[in-house]
């Protein structure tokens, strides 16, 4: 009997190998693929782009429970982050099991690959992404050379602080976070200096909201401008540009820098070469 806790701390058992997968995360569908397990993939999220053959269930924030107990799924994948809370809730209450994950650092991300691993018990092509995986983890992130601002989206403008996985990307290529310290404060004119903050009281803070003014004082060395979550107009990015006119602009694909586990391995490689100086 294998045991394993997610990132709630719940601990979940394993008699067997799960054969009849669902999985709510579009990330966590291509790393079950690349462990050699996307056969046994039976649900998926309208947004996932591998494992195509199976039904999907809706999307990573309507998710439809039903849907996903008529598959009868031995293992649910969730992610604390991208999915509804109450959709998750009502899936444990039926009796399956659901891993849900946090990853909030590359190293981090890796641990959650090698725990979908030891669930699944992957061939030996598994074990070999695995095992690159966790050659990749444990190296230090170079000295920055820069910093960096990442936004995420556009009405309101809003980025990503340095407790978040993208910003650890950015860290293991060279790149600062010009917002790693900024908070998301509560109610949004708060957020937008318009009146004092009050508790967050449990809420996300990961994820601040910004004025250009606010932008223009930090001064960034570079706006990385990703493809998702927010398709960025060339309208958008000349507003960007206007209120930090020293920065670079370069636009990269949003999953380099936010799609943890097998995904991650490849892609430091990619955003290395592409946010290098003189690129």
């Amino acid at each position: 009997m294998l045991r394993i806790d997610d990132d709630l701390g719940r601990s979940l058992s394993f008699p067997r190998a799960p054969r009849r997968i669902v999985s709510l995360v579009p990330s966590d569908t291509y790393s079950v693929v690349a462990l050699g397990a996307g056969d046994r993939v039976v649900g998926r999220t309208t947004y996932c782009e591998h494992a195509t053959s199976a039904a999907t269930v809706g999307g990573t924030k309507d998710v439809d429970v039903d849907a996903v107990l008529a598959l009868e799924p031995d293992l649910v994948i969730a992610n604390q982050e991208e999915n509804a809370r109450k959709p998750l809730e009502a899936l444990a209450a039926g009796g399956v099991r659901v891993l849900v994950s946090l990853p909030r650092t590359v190293e981090q991300g890796i641990a959650h690959l090698a725990r979908l691993a030891r669930i699944l018990e992957p061939g030996e092509t598994g074990k070999e992404l695995v095992r690159r995986g966790y050659e990749l983890a444990p190296l230090p992130s170079p000295a920055p050379r820069a910093r960096a601002f990442t936004p995420i989206w556009m009405d309101p403008l809003m980025t990503l602080n340095g407790d978040t996985f993208g910003s650890d990307v950015l860290a293991r290529v060279g790149l600062a976070n010009a917002f790693g310290d900024r908070l998301r404060l509560y109610p949004l004119a708060a957020d937008l200096g318009k009146m004092p903050e009050v508790e967050a009281n449990g809420r996300d803070v990961r994820y601040p909201r910004l004025t250009l003014e606010e932008l223009a004082k930090r001064d960034p060395d570079l706006v990385v401008l990703p493809d998702e979550p927010h398709a960025f107009s060339p309208e958008d990015e000349a507003v960007l540009h206007a209120a930090v006119p020293r920065a670079r602009v370069v636009r990269v694909v949003g999953k380099d820098l936010f799609w943890y586990g097998a995904w991650t391995i490849d892609a430091l490689d990619r955003l290395a070469l592409q946010l290098a100086p003189g690129n």
